[in-house]
This record gives structure tokens, sequence and C-alpha cells, in this order.
């Protein structure tokens, strides 16, 4: 036991000195609450070897003692003991300190920079929603090329024509092959604006297929292929979209690319996050302005 005890005694100094050689210089800092937590961690690290070392001689030296209950299990028999005294109190312990950290103790009833940080940002949020209550157009346009340009152009590139394939070009309102996409594994990638979404294979002929996304890609121009029906009963004779039901095929509208922002997509090329909580209602309006003024949307 003696041997034990002057290991843990050295295992102590050994893991103190090491926690003060990482953390040390929040020790002494003068900041108090640092000072604590660092008092903290000497203390778990000299009770847990203790408790470790007192444990392991008990098992080495201790023999069953007690009342044994009635009944047993595989042959396996129970003492009616009570809890270890230090375990009990411990217990105990920690049940009130919690009482007391969440009633009094830092930081639920003091200075926090979380706090002062999110007092700041929800009061910054409210002077730029007062500020720009009412923006033009232009004022808007402006302000969706500078999100743009720090939220969406390391995907999509600077002129908003995507990078290498692997994200939308946003100056064209669809591709060809995006329709080809949703057509054979159709989509729910907005639910909440158009609960019912899109199924499957909503089309079974590849000439029909074909048909369809090359009249949709180009801009509903030209003789309407007559399987097009089956998608004017969501999307419209016209493409224009239908509330709730189907969006707009023809061009990039508010609805659409607000649901993209909050939902994110997944598509043919990839998967592209959501931006929910990112921007705030001026901010995605403004991006949708100036997307919608992206070469060819219409």
């Amino acid at each position: 036991m003696k041997s034990m005890v002057i290991g843990g005694i050295i295992l102590v100094i050994a893991l103190m000195a090491g926690t003060y050689f990482v953390a040390g210089d929040a020790f002494v800092s003068g900041d108090y609450i640092n000072s604590l937590t660092m008092l903290g961690a000497f203390a778990i690290i000299a009770i847990t070897v203790f408790v470790v070392i007192k444990y392991i001689n008990q098992i080495k030296n201790d023999t069953a003692s007690g009342d044994l209950l009635d009944g047993s299990w595989d042959g396996i028999g129970e003492y009616s003991n009570q809890i270890p005294k230090g375990w009990g109190i411990a217990f105990i312990g920690v049940i009130i300190w919690g009482i007391w950290y969440m009633l009094i103790g830092y930081p639920t009833n003091s200075f926090s920079q979380i706090g002062q940080w999110n007092e700041e940002t929800l009061e910054h949020n409210e002077k730029f929603a007062s500020k720009w209550d009412n923006p033009s157009q232009e004022t808007l346009n402006a302000m969706g090329e500078s999100i743009f340009l720090v939220q969406c152009a390391p995907c999509h590139g600077v002129d908003a024509e995507g990078i290498d394939g692997k994200s939308k070009d946003l100056t064209i309102r669809i591709l060809k092959s995006s329709v080809q996409y949703v057509i054979r594994n159709g989509s729910y990638n907005f639910k909440s604006l158009y609960p019912a979404g899109m199924p499957s294979m909503i089309l079974n002929d590849a000439n029909d297929i074909d048909e369809v996304s090359s009249y949709v890609a180009g801009g509903f121009k030209g003789k309407q292929p007559s399987s097009y029906m089956v998608c004017a009963g969501c999307h419209g004779i016209d493409g224009k979209g239908i509330a709730f039901v189907g969006p707009n095929l023809v061009e990039y509208d508010d609805a659409l690319i607000l649901a993209v922002l909050e939902n994110g997509k997944k598509a043919n090329i990839g998967t592209m996050l959501s931006f929910k909580g990112t921007l705030n209602p001026t901010q995605e309006k403004a991006l949708a302005v100036y997307i919608r003024n992206l070469g060819d949307t219409q």
C-alpha cells in the first residue's frame, strides 16, 4: 500500500505539472474564473488518483461481508451493504453544486463573452433591419452582389457560372441534364413549400424525357411536346408554377431561391448545404434580386 501511495503522489505531481505546462498562463492571467478552473483541474487529478488507489487496494485486500440477501442469480448471491460513504457524499455534493451553478454560479448569473456576443449581434441585426427596412431594387441588387461574392462565389464562382461543373451555373435558369435528373429521380427538396414533392419516373419513355427536358431547358420555346402535359398538372401549361404545388420552371422567383437557401438542395452534380440562420430576411431578398438579374435567367 505504501508503494502505491508514493506512486500516486508522483503521478499526481506529474499530471499537475503537465497541466500547468499546457495551460498555466490561465492560472496567472488575473482572471479568477481561470484560476478556479485550474485549481479544479488539480483537485480532480488528486481525487481521481487517490480514489483509484483506494479501490485497487480494497479489491486486493477486502473480503465480502454483511448480511446475504435471499435468493441468488446463477449461484451468485448479493450482500445487503450500504453504499460507500464517500460515494454518497460526492453524489449529494454534485447535486448541491448543480443547483448552485444553475441559480447563482458562473456563467448563469455572471458576465459571459458568449452572452455579450449574442447581445451585440442582436443589437446589430436590429440596426441593420431598421436601416434597410424598405430598400430600392438597386440597393438590393448591390447588397445581393456583396452577399453573393462572400457566401456563394466560393462554390458558384465570382461570375456565377459554376466551377468545373461541380456547382450550378446560376446564369442559366435550368439545364437539360438537371431536368432529366429530376424526372428520373424525383425531388423532395422543398417539401415545406411544395408538400407533395415530385415522384420519380413521372415519364418512362426515354424519348419523352428527352423532348420534355429540351423544351423546359430551352425556355419553353417552340412546339410544346404532348408529353409535357404530365408536368403541366403541377407546373402549369406555361411552366410558371402553381403555388404550393410545383415551382416555376421558366424563371427564378423569390419563393424558389428562398427555399433553396433555407433547405439546401440535392441535385445531379452534388448537394448544396442549407443557409438557414446565416442570412437575415433582407439579405435573402437581396440575394434573390441579384440572382434573378444574372445572365439568361428568363
